[in-house]
């Protein structure tokens, strides 16, 4: 059996034993009453008085355990055991090509939108120009030539299933693997999910492929993570850190969920796996944080559970299917939550209702709360996108629902997520405090009501102006927004949004909450009212 190495997550403290010293005489002497009597010794210092040397078995129960502590032993039994799993990916891109001297930092090619989380990400893992080396070609000057790139993956199977990520095989025209041992099959891809960013390919022709396997438990913190890829493009290679956290939100989807590895993982590491001490794949490396273009030590995995799902659909059908109950969400903060007189910022606050979306259909309105599915409670707004996107489309759920003060208990049944509809997640946060010297009810907004405003419809109050550097201004209001709501009621002129912030004061609320339409979405806003 492997011995383990021992983990930072729970090592045990000791209290060193208090040394004594005494006399070879008065240790003779000690030791055959000890032998004789057993009972507890004592010694003496002429000028200390008694000195306590063995008052029971605790000395020698201290020192065994101290003895039996693990220390650290290497990685080496491990890696051996899992590293002929990991396979490097290299692919083309026949209908894409990229030019050589192309140095702006623009590539057209990068299959994300510039500028995005997942650029950004990609760049992170990949060349200067957000592409993976050779990615940006290597014909002559000014050429343009087939765009190729290198990544990793683990075979899950014996019969040639593996996993890697979205970016690294998406849109791949082919798709070729390298194992440890050097050999080298072609792959095909069975399916992708973007929103995940995992791939499922297929190798054929054997069915006795090293495989991992992904693990049942959940990652602590503190836990020895080994990561294990092809960084660089140079084959495969072993980097050991630790969990260092969980629930990390990086910004790339609705459904960020990944767990923060402290461990030198390299560019062409993306896809490759992340395991835990039992030789099981804890998880798969996606992402680092990079200020410098190389690796700090922050990497970021997709846990083993998502893993398990969304490979789970992408072998049976080729995508991936999620739950949709069609809101518009955004997180709860302070402000909201005090305006809305919840005693904790948390729960999901809906800010709009799809037309005709599941949430729409049972009763779910503008400005209610989630604060649990079926029972489990709802931490903040990201929380609930994951827990639905998680469950099947046509199951049925039970919300739990804060409406106008109301608890409420709300059963549907969950549509399924349209290919062109993510479940939106508005982050934007509000920002710092009440702008000083503003004088309520004024926020710094001149109103006109929306009927009289060219192409601003017909419900609610238009902003013409915001003053710089107002409230309203540091909490994102501009020209053209319309405010629909001013604390749960609805507006029609800038009388009836006075009249609202006036009441709010009245019951001694520190902020107001306002239904904002921008564009073709809502959100609330919360306003803090100035004391005077």
């Amino acid at each position: 059996m492997t011995e383990r190495p021992t983990d930072f997550s729970s090592l045990p403290s000791y209290r060193a034993p208090r040394r004594q010293l005494f006399s070879a005489r008065k240790f003779a002497l000690m030791a055959s009453v000890v032998a004789g009597l057993g009972v507890a010794v004592y010694g003496f210092s002429p000028s200390h008085g008694p000195v306590d040397v063995f008052t029971s078995s605790a000395h020698a129960q201290v020192s065994t355990e101290v003895r039996k502590v693990e220390k650290p032993i290497g990685f080496a039994d491990i890696v051996e055991r899992v590293k002929p799993s990991v396979i490097s990916v290299k692919v083309n891109i026949a209908g894409k090509t990229a030019s050589k001297d192309d140095s702006s930092g623009n590539n057209e090619d990068s299959p994300f939108q510039p500028g995005s989380p997942m650029e950004r990400f990609f760049k992170r893992f990949g060349g200067p120009d957000g592409l993976p080396p050779g990615l940006r070609g290597g014909g002559p000057r000014g050429g343009r030539v087939p765009v190729s790139g290198q990544g990793s993956g683990f075979f899950i199977s014996p019969d040639g299933f593996a996993v890697t990520n979205n970016h690294v095989v998406d849109g791949a025209d082919k798709v070729e693997v390298t194992m440890d041992d050097g050999k080298t099959y072609t792959a095909k891809v069975i399916g992708t999910d973007q929103r995940t960013d995992l791939a499922l390919i297929k190798v054929d022709g054997r069915t006795d492929f090293p495989f991992a396997k992904l693990s049942a438990g959940k990652p602590r913190i503190g836990d020895w993570v080994l990561a294990v890829g092809n960084p660089f493009g140079l084959g495969g290679s072993v980097t050991a850190g630790i969990v260092s956290a969980s629930g990390r939100d990086i910004g790339s989807g609705p459904y960020d969920d990944f767990i923060q590895i402290d461990a030198p993982v390299n560019k062409g590491n993306s896809g490759g796996p992340a395991f835990n001490t039992d030789g099981e794949v804890m998880g798969v490396n996606t992402a680092i944080y990079s200020p410098s273009g190389g690796s700090v030590g922050i990497a970021f995995s997709i846990p083993a559970s998502t893993v398990r799902s969304v490979v789970a659909q992408l072998q049976s059908k080729g995508s991936v299917s999620r739950g949709w109950i069609g809101v518009q969400i955004q997180p709860v903060t302070a402000d909201i939550a005090d305006s809305l007189g919840l005693k904790k910022a948390e729960g999901a606050l809906v800010a709009e209702p799809q037309a005709s979306g599941p949430a729409a259909k049972a009763g779910i309105q503008s400005g209610d709360v989630i604060t649990a599915v079926n029972g489990e409670p709802v931490k903040d707004a990201r929380e609930l996108a994951r827990t639905i996107g998680a469950l099947a489309p046509g199951a049925a759920v039970k919300l739990n629902v804060l409406s106008k003060g109301q608890d409420k208990v709300i059963n549907l049944t969950l549509g399924q997520l349209p290919n062109t509809v993510e479940a939106k997640v508005d982050t934007d946060k509000d920002k710092g405090g009440a702008t000083k010297g503003t004088d309520e009810p004024r926020l710094g907004l001149t109103l006109a009501p929306a009927n009289s405003v060219a192409g601003a419809g017909k419900d609610g109050v238009v902003v013409t102006e915001v003053v710089p550097k107002s409230a309203a201004a540091e909490r994102g209001f501009k020209e053209g927004d319309v405010i629909l709501e001013v604390a749960g009621k609805s507006v029609t002129n800038a009388g009836d949004v006075r009249e609202a912030i006036n009441a709010a004061r009245s019951d001694n609320k520190n902020s107001v909450l306002m239904r904002v339409k921008t564009g073709g979405s809502s959100r609330f806003v919360a306003v803090p009212l100035a004391k005077g």
